[in-house]
């Protein structure tokens, strides 16, 4: 028996659904996949913390407590486990996909719009162990950059599958990381938009309702498993005088610049890992790095794994000032240096956490200054976590988006857009880059494409194509061939199959070398010139073909020919720059 072949399903499934269908059906599966994905994952993290701790979560604990498994070893534990979390996580990731290690994002952010929305399956099951582990043992990361990568390499792969163009493609790997953000916060609606604002760029409507789709279904299938609970007890929101709108603003301010402080000393301790571990084997590199972030977790377990409990605990005014603010440069540190040494996990729950214990001790200065605000530590936590975030990531719907969904407090939405915009225009005027952009621009890569960029990302070929040129017959001979090309004005013309399906083209170029032959030339037909140039699908996108015609000087465009083999149009150079220039 041969091997398993995909080709009888992939049939069926072209026959059965057409056009957008397939892309609509396939973001309800990927949302599903995702859904159960992240609940194998948060079981993932939480074994892996319980082996290396004997907790579900250690950094909810108080003190130094001893692991069950080694007491001898007392509070101690923290500084070797990381080490041992680095010696089984450094040679999979460094073996079997590079690409799993760091925070995620960038990753798939790189895929989207530089390699057509495809992602290797076995980045998935390497990013989930790996993640687990590193978190399981004291990486002070969080688990929704991990899930965004499993989820889009999830929907990468099933796109793939069924043979999806590269537009869909990149919509389904989309699907698969607000599925993604939906599953991880128990938050749909911000699982839409961070696909939407970070990944695609692009809110048409053709994209928001599959993303809405697949979000939805990962969102249903992690409330039936894990219920309808927010992922944090937050405190209810209040604002006790309007003048409190004034120092908002100034926590906006604060925000901006701690979001670009954050993503600055991120890659400044990258870089010094870099430097330190120089021509040493990489997959050491965690078990080395980890003993120096076990230090950090022995002198504040506070910073152990996501640290959610802590988080909730600022939020709530648990901390002293002075602790809220070693909270804030502890989670800086920690969560660097966890991504330096070549850890897995986020950057996303860390940026929350910042946010919060920045707010938290703000809103302790304020009560001091200002007695009216007195007892308002939660109320400035909740608005610096969104400000933090979209400083970093400068996603201002996306962070607004989560900090409501979180709370369910509509009188939040005023003061933290209010912060949320300071934080991101101060983030823009001191930073070229996001804490996810820099990432890839450190590696001479570029997704930002401005304006025309994202035009040609976010239309489609069939919008701009025109009508193909009238074919020729592939049994004429040079000359025949020679004056209908003449009569046409063009370069090239296609050549069909008597059935219609698009065989080539024969350019004036070939013709004219096979007639200046000595040999005669009326033995031939143009059947021998036939080129088969690359074509384009109606469903790309103006940014993936753009390279193919550039290339196709020759013959004047690129054929769009559909998956059936059908010729629908050609598309010209002249047509791409038109819609760069011509839309506002």
């Amino acid at each position: 028996m041969g091997p398993l072949s995909l080709e009888p399903m992939r049939t069926w499934f072209n026959r059965i659904l057409t056009g957008s269908a397939r892309l609509t059906f396939m973001s309800v599966v990927v949302g599903a996949g995702v859904g159960f994905g992240a609940v194998a994952f948060r079981w993932l993290v939480a074994t892996a913390t319980l082996i290396f701790t004997g907790t579900v979560d250690y950094s909810a604990s108080v003190g130094h407590p001893a692991n069950p498994w080694v007491p001898w070893l007392g509070g101690a534990f923290v500084i070797v486990a990381p080490a041992i979390g680095g010696l089984l996580y450094g040679p999979l990731v460094n073996k079997f996909a590079p690409e799993a290690r760091g925070h995620g994002v960038p990753e798939v952010m790189y895929a989207i719009t530089k390699r057509g929305g495809r992602i290797p399956g076995k980045v998935a099951i390497v990013k989930s162990l790996a993640s687990a582990i590193t978190i399981g043992s004291g990486g002070s990361v969080g688990r929704e950059g991990p899930i965004v990568q499993i989820g889009s390499a999830l929907g990468s792969t099933l796109g793939r599958a069924v043979r999806l163009p590269e537009s869909q493609l990149r919509t389904l790997v989309a699907c698969g990381a607000a599925g993604a953000i939906a599953a991880t916060f128990n938050a749909p609606i911000a699982g839409v938009f961070f696909a939407l604002e970070l990944l695609l760029r692009d809110f048409a409507a053709r994209s928001f309702g599959v993303v809405v789709l697949a979000s939805v279904t990962a969102s249903i299938v992690g409330r039936s498993i894990l219920g309808d609970h927010p992922f944090l007890s937050l405190p209810t929101f209040t604002i006790v005088n309007p003048s409190e709108f004034t120092l908002f603003a100034v926590l906006g301010l604060a925000a901006g610049l701690t979001g670009v402080g954050f993503t600055k000393v991120l890659y400044a301790v990258e870089d010094l890992c870099d430097w330190a571990w120089r021509g040493k084997p990489e997959w050491l590199r965690p078990v080395a790095g980890g003993l120096v972030l076990g230090l950090v977790l022995f002198a504040l377990p506070q910073m152990y794994g996501v640290g959610y409990p802590v988080l909730e605990k600022g939020v709530q005014g648990g901390y002293a000032l002075g602790f809220v603010a070693l909270l804030l440069v502890g989670k800086v540190l920690a969560t660097s240096l966890t991504i330096g040494i070549g850890g897995s996990g986020g950057v996303f729950a860390p940026s929350l956490f910042i946010g919060a214990m920045l707010g938290a001790g703000f809103g302790d200065v304020a009560g001091m200054v200002f007695p009216v605000f007195a007892g308002q530590t939660g109320t400035f936590a909740l608005v610096g976590m969104g400000a933090v975030f979209a400083g970093a990531t400068r996603a201002p719907i996306t962070a607004a988006i989560i900090l409501f969904e979180l709370t369910g407090e509509y009188s939040i939405i005023l003061p933290l857009l209010l912060a949320i915009v300071i934080a991101t225009g101060v983030s823009r005027l001191l930073s070229r880059d996001t804490i996810y952009t820099l990432k890839l621009r450190r590696r001479g890569v570029s997704v930002d494409g401005g304006p025309g960029g994202i035009l040609l990302h976010s239309t489609l070929v069939r919008e701009v194509m025109t009508d193909a040129p009238d074919p020729v017959s592939s049994r004429l001979t040079p000359a025949a061939g020679a004056r209908i090309l003449i009569d046409s004005g063009k370069r090239a013309l296609p050549v069909l199959h008597s059935d219609g399906t698009f065989i080539g083209i024969v350019t004036v170029a070939a013709i004219s070398d096979s007639l200046g032959n000595d040999d005669d030339s009326s033995a031939i037909t143009l059947s021998a010139l036939i080129e088969t140039p690359p074509a384009a699908s109606p469903d790309d996108t103006l940014d993936s073909v753009l390279d193919r015609v550039l290339a196709a000087s020759e013959s004047d465009g690129l054929p769009v020919v559909d998956s059936t083999g059908m010729l629908r149009g050609w598309l010209t150079l002249t047509a791409v720059l038109r819609t760069v220039t011509a839309r506002p």
